[in-house]
């Protein structure tokens, strides 16, 4: 927006000067130049660029079109709306769920729309009154540990932060979390609360989605339900109109120069190319893979240590900050698609929005060859949800495909325990359907339309950047298992990453694309602090670049806390990862005591858990007596539990408290960050 101003000219004025020098003209020209050759420039830009068919980012907004999109309102409003929903999504699942909705707006006289609250000024929620029977919903995943997602952050501070008078705003909320973090679903909670103290009027109770248990269903049912109060809230009644409308349209590419093709990239074409920093989320590094060896030392298991090349890239991190690496499918099940459904996978396409309204043109990089999409845009090694199952009822010719994908597809006892046992017991993916179903046999450009969007996996960094500011460190464990079905399915990153092995000679060295994400997981400000780290398995990664720091620390001179390591594994002969490095570390005294736990090598499991209850008194030592932090990574949904109960246990004796004390003591160290987790499930 632009500001004018007055400007005040003083009435004193030197004799005979003139009012305007010859200088003031000459600043004056200068600025008209500018001006129009600026203004010549961008409508000279504007012009041609109308002329481009595609876009070569179609994922993302100009900084000039984010401006003026901003208000949702605005859109709402030119465009006969009554129903937004907004996403806050790590994953791409709330993403899914609220186009969901959206789409299903129309069954019920409300006209939708989805919205990122990032590209959005939620301080227009104030307004939405204006708008008759209007309703905001809001799908709000919590991740991490009970933080909001990267694309809710600012309307999370907003909410925080601000009293917005928010009476006359309709709304409903469903929580994305998993029962096995401890702030389960807390950022939803949170925005169901504040928003009904802000003024706003909540039309359906909040669903909490549970992704440990089945999420799917859990949504589903919250949907059904929420539909029920709407309709009670507006008094209005269901259409009865399917909602199975496309939401792209196929557009062929195949005169589009090959230079305007996506081959892979996340956003903006040719990246990978012509590499440019800042490097993030929609920007990968493409890192070379500098060290590839294997960490176990026998069994049918593997354990790989990866180092990635950020040399020259001006990438940093923190210890215990993760990296992102951005997986492919595995050509064999991309290929089996194209013969199943009988399709060119060369061909180039582009699926573009049916809302021309909508910030979100294509649902991935286009235009692609069907290839490029199966291989890195989208996902087709998850477990389907229900609403794929109903999209693909129309193109089964048998009629026995037809009732099993309609009970699957339904919300009776019947259809969820049917859809429970046959795609998720039984972990089919969207090839095994179609090869278990073979008269389903769906468009590709539909089914590209109704696959999730391919994720990027994260892993804690096992390095120390004090050590190592050139590389990058992972531990990963080779996801390989038989499904019911007898189908050994592959972990799409940690299967790619295997073949990812550096050569000796002048070959190009293989690269995949990477990014650095942000932790709260840091060891404490002063390097004299006493820590205890809990890390069985992969779990010691992080710790490897704690130790690798408290190392560094030490060879300067500087003086050291006590290090405690809990560290667990199945047999000492077979996976004790990193056991040179860490026997080297208790003998140079940088790590004070290393605790082992070996769960088959004995004829009774045995667990860091039951070392931690053994070592009650040295726990509490540090925790207590001499205030030093404790950390936990690994397993969320049974170690890092167990790990808890325990630590309260021990606070309760050995700091005489009662269980209450013991849990706000717990609590409070929580919220000092002396105990940090970072878990997984």
């Amino acid at each position: 927006m632009e500001n004018s101003e007055e400007v005040k000219i003083e009435s004193t004025v030197v004799t005979e000067e003139p009012l305007i020098s010859a200088l003031d003209i000459a600043l004056f020209v200068v600025i008209i130049t500018v001006a129009y050759f600026w203004y010549f420039k961008r409508d000279k830009q504007s012009s041609s660029s109308e002329k481009k068919p595609y876009t070569i980012q179609p994922s993302s907004l100009s900084s000039i079109e984010q401006t003026s999109n901003s208000s949702f309102i605005k859109k709402l409003k030119s465009t006969g709306r009554s129903l937004v929903v907004f996403y806050g999504s790590q994953t791409g699942t709330a993403e899914e769920f609220a186009g969901r909705i959206a789409k299903e707006g129309a069954r019920y006289k409300m006209k939708g729309m989805v919205a990122d609250p990032e590209e959005c000024d939620m301080a227009d929620l104030v307004e939405m009154k204006e708008i008759q029977k209007s309703l905001a919903i809001f799908c709000i995943a919590t991740y991490g540990e009970g933080d909001p997602t990267d694309n809710a952050m600012d309307f999370y501070e907003w909410l925080q932060n601000g009293d917005a008078d928010l009476e006359g705003l309709n709304y409903a909320v469903f929580g994305l979390g998993n029962k096995t973090y401890e702030h389960y679903n807390e950022i939803a909670i949170y925005i169901d609360q504040r928003l009904e103290e802000l003024g706003a009027t909540r039309v359906h109770e909040i669903g909490l989605g549970d992704d440990d248990a089945n999420i799917e269903d859990d949504f589903v049912s919250w949907k059904e339900k929420l539909w029920e109060s709407v309709c009670s809230h507006y008094g209005i009644e269901e259409t009865g109109e399917e909602s199975n409308i496309r939401q792209y349209k196929l557009v062929d590419c195949s005169e589009v120069l090959p230079e305007r093709i996506f081959s892979g990239e996340i956003s903006r074409l040719k990246s990978y190319e012509n590499q440019r920093f800042p490097f993030d989320v929609k920007n990968p590094y493409l890192s070379k893979i500098a060290v590839n060896r294997e960490l176990h030392k026998s069994g049918d298991r593997s354990c790989m240590h990866i180092e990635f090349d950020i040399d020259g890239s001006k990438m940093r991190y923190d210890t215990g900050d993760h990296v992102a690496v951005y997986p492919k499918n595995s050509s064999e099940l991309v290929d089996k698609i194209g013969e199943l459904l009988n399709a060119d996978l060369d061909a180039v396409f582009s699926l573009l929005n049916t809302d021309e309204e909508s910030s979100k043109k294509h649902p991935f990089p286009c235009p692609c060859t069907y290839r490029t999409a199966l291989t890195y845009y989208l996902d087709i090694t998850s477990n389907p949800r229900t609403h794929i199952m109903k999209e693909l009822i129309e193109y089964a010719s048998d009629p026995k495909d037809q009732e099993k994908l309609k009970l699957m597809a339904s919300s009776t006892p019947e259809g969820k325990k049917e859809f429970h046992e046959w795609i998720l017991r039984d972990n089919r993916n969207i090839v095994h359907i179609l090869e278990d179903l073979p008269s389903v046999k769906p468009d590709l450009d539909h089914l590209c339309e109704l696959l999730p969007r391919l994720q990027c996996r994260y892993y804690s960094i096992s390095s120390s950047p004090k050590v190592y500011p050139k590389s990058i460190h992972i531990t990963a464990v080779l996801v390989n298992y038989t499904t019911p079905t007898n189908r050994v399915n592959k972990g799409v990153a940690t299967n790619l990453l295997a073949q990812l092995i550096p050569t000796n000679d002048e070959l190009p060295q293989p690269t995949i694309p990477i990014y650095i994400r942000r932790s709260q997981f840091r060891l404490p400000p002063k390097s004299q602090t006493p820590i205890i780290m809990i890390g069985p398995g992969t779990g010691l990664a992080p710790f490897r670049g704690f130790i690798q720091e408290r190392d560094y620390a030490r060879k300067e001179g500087r003086e050291i806390g006590e290090m405690v390591l809990y560290f667990g594994c199945r047999k000492k002969d077979e996976d004790f990862i990193y056991e040179n490095e860490l026997q080297e570390y208790v003998a140079n005294g940088t790590l004070t005591k290393l605790h082992l736990a070996f769960s088959r090598d004995q004829p009774e499991k045995k667990y860091v858990t039951h070392l931690l209850e053994q070592n009650a008194d040295e726990l509490w030592n540090i925790i207590g007596e001499k205030s030093g932090h404790l950390y936990v990574c690994g397993d969320a949904r049974s170690m890092a539990k167990d790990v808890h109960s325990i630590i309260v246990k021990v606070v309760m004796e050995k700091g005489q408290m009662t269980n209450s004390q013991a849990l706000n003591y717990v609590k409070k160290m929580e919220q000092q960050k002396r105990y940090s987790a970072d878990v997984w499930s």
